[in-house]
């Protein structure tokens, strides 16, 4: 039986590279998605095929979800309850940049509250939801199978202060408050919990920024001197998703080029 993952926002982007390496890996897939369902197909269609061009059968399944709504993480939950009868790894991935970048002195609101419901409680109580279900997993008799696991793709703004989103940086500091929050909890139970911290990524969310942080870049904003791609982030699900860290929980991963080193 295939392991089963379920990554949120794979329809495009960090997600949906995810996704692809995840099918590489032999894994079923639940491919959450807003809005970009034409996306969200064209990931499940690419995942099938990568398992199809591999000799493997794999499933590839996509549901509609908004994470900031409790009914629909909990439809989530229940779609791969009987659709796959287990979960074996969730990918906290999806996530929203401010419509408007506006300086923290005349920001609103509306955009606040929109940024910490989708970015920051959302996955906390998706995790919530799904870490009660690996917990009923592993402690069912006889159970001998690998113990789930729980990602979340932050971002190097959890640290980086940027004033025209301060939105943003606050729901990602409060994100990355997650990873030892559930670690710590769910050490017991053998569920290991990390965080994955992207850098500079080119998606199509940074695409409106291409000119500046490529002059950045440019002028040494990080010691690997190119922007990362969805596939660096994906490698690091990867390692994760193979068990390469048995020993490890609650840790952060940096994918960024270096960006978080303090350099003299």
């Amino acid at each position: 039986m295939n392991p089963v993952a379920l990554v949120t926002g794979g329809a495009r982007g960090i997600g949906r590279g995810i996704a692809l390496k995840l099918a590489e890996l032999g894994y079923d897939l639940i491919i959450n998605y807003l809005s970009n369902q034409g996306g969200a197909q064209d990931t499940a269609i690419s995942c099938h095929a990568i398992g199809m061009s591999q000799d493997r059968h794999q499933r590839a399944e996509i549901i509609r979800a908004d994470i900031s709504l409790s009914k629909d993480r909990e439809r989530m939950i229940t779609f791969a309850r009987q659709q796959f009868g287990r979960l074996d790894l969730l990918v906290n991935n999806a996530g929203i940049a401010p419509e408007l970048r506006a300086d923290i002195l005349g920001a609103n609101e509306e955009s606040f509250d929109r940024m910490i419901a989708v970015n920051l409680k959302g996955p906390y109580f998706l995790t919530q939801l799904a870490a009660r279900w690996m917990v009923e997993q592993v402690t069912a008799p006889g159970f001998t199978g690998r113990k789930p696991q729980i990602v979340t793709i932050t971002s190097a703004s959890a640290y980086a202060a940027s004033v025209t989103r301060g939105d943003y940086c606050v729901s990602k500091a409060g994100l990355a408050m997650l990873t030892p929050l559930f670690a710590a909890r769910l050490a017991e139970f053998g569920i290991n919990v990390y965080e994955i911290r992207p850098g500079i990524i080119a998606t199509d969310m940074t695409s409106g920024v291409k000119e500046k942080y490529d002059q950045m870049i440019a002028q040494g904003l990080t010691p690997i001197s190119r922007w990362g791609t969805p596939e660096d982030v994906a490698k690091a699900v990867a390692a994760i998703a193979q068990e390469q860290f048995p020993f490890s929980t609650g840790e952060v991963l940096n994918v960024d080029g270096g960006f978080h080193l303090r350099r003299l």
